[in-house]
């Protein structure tokens, strides 16, 4: 009896510390739903797919062995990753191998140090998604930012998108490095630079969760905003630990307005399989999936990123190129920024759209 030929797929996840692992699960959530609708479908042309998982735990040196350890075993294809650094040692690596790879959603501009025909990306470049979010800000009459701050290409380069977007308009940004700061000296801080915002560009739950507490306690602080681009307050572990500390804090997600019905549909079946709400990442590795299926579809293969227009969960998916950024890139996928609504944590709130 002949073998049955499969499309395998190389999964970037993380699902240990010290990468952020509730994004990993919601992550893999989505890639393996997607992986059993197509499989549900008929496959691919008759050809099943397969997933062929690996933790990166947000390692760059792990994603990148991974992609090298996956291209080994010809893989039709390489997807996912949700921390910027490690998804951007996966994609080096990726375009060095000539491994088609779509990253499922990490944002950093520079995901590759040179234009590549091997990498794509489903989630907003940093420059778009945070520019939307200064938009937010300067609509909501804040002027003077604080950012609290951890040494990182991604927090440093979140940094500078905020500072050059927001100071042609007057505001300033000042950074509050965490790694020498205590979550009291902080608030400290805060009352010295008379700062309307404070945005916690840190890891969760250190140091992120203590600062939440130490600001929501301190009486001098309280009219401060507290943001949180990087879409921290989205998974529901943020609100089990904050509770309505957690609430009334604006962050990015990548998901329109209005779900679109297969949006509905799957965020229902993603509903049921983690138990809970399932988050903009799960949508994104659902996606990741379809995108990489029409490819094989459409052209044989993976990669063929110009040919790809699929419907996704959240609109329709084409793949272009853009100033700035060196890989093919899905312009725009939608942006929010969002909050837990104080009166129902579990609720959330749409501040404004991009």
């Amino acid at each position: 009896m002949a073998r049955m030929v499969i499309h395998t797929i190389g999964a970037l996840v993380p699902l240990s510390r010290p990468g952020w692992v509730e994004a990993g699960h919601h992550l893999l959530a989505g890639l393996e739903l997607a992986v059993r609708d197509v499989n549900a479908s008929g496959g691919v042309a008759g050809r099943p797919l397969r997933l062929e998982v690996r933790d990166t735990a947000a390692d760059p040196d792990r994603a990148a062995a991974a992609v090298e350890e996956l291209a080994g075993l010809e893989v039709a294809a390489v997807t996912g990753e949700f921390h910027s650094v490690a998804a951007r040692a996966a994609a080096e690596r990726a375009h060095a191998l000539g491994v088609p790879y779509l990253c499922s959603s990490a944002v950093l501009d520079a995901l590759t140090g040179q234009p590549t025909d091997s990498v794509a990306r489903l989630a907003p470049a940093q420059s778009h998604g945070w520019r939307v979010y200064g938009d937010f800000l300067l609509a909501a009459g804040h002027r003077r930012v604080a950012v609290a701050t951890q040494p990182s290409l991604y927090w440093a380069s979140g940094t500078r998108i905020l500072r050059d977007h927001l100071a042609p308009h007057g505001a300033t940004v000042v950074e509050l490095d965490m790694s020498a700061l205590s979550p009291e000296a902080l608030c400290a801080a805060l009352v010295e630079h008379r700062a309307s915002a404070l945005l916690l560009l840190v890891g969760h739950p250190e140091p992120a969760a203590p600062i939440v507490t130490s600001v929501r306690r301190d009486p001098r602080l309280a009219g401060l905003l507290i943001g949180a681009p990087a879409g921290q307050p989205e998974l529901p572990g943020w609100a089990e630990l904050l509770g309505a500390d957690g609430a009334a804090i604006p962050f990015l997600r990548y998901l329109p307005e209005r779900p679109t019905p297969l949006g509905r549909r799957v965020g229902s079946a993603l509903r049921d399989g983690l138990g809970r709400a399932p988050s903009f990442v799960a949508f994104e590795g659902y996606d990741a999936i379809l995108v990489l299926a029409d490819a094989l579809r459409t052209r044989g293969a993976a990669g063929a990123w110009p040919d790809v227009a699929v419907e996704g969960t959240r609109g329709e998916i084409r793949f272009s190129r853009v100033p700035g950024i060196g890989v093919w890139q899905w312009a725009w996928a939608p942006v929010q920024v969002a909050d837990r609504d104080p009166a129902d944590p579990a609720r959330f709130r749409v501040l404004h759209t991009g």
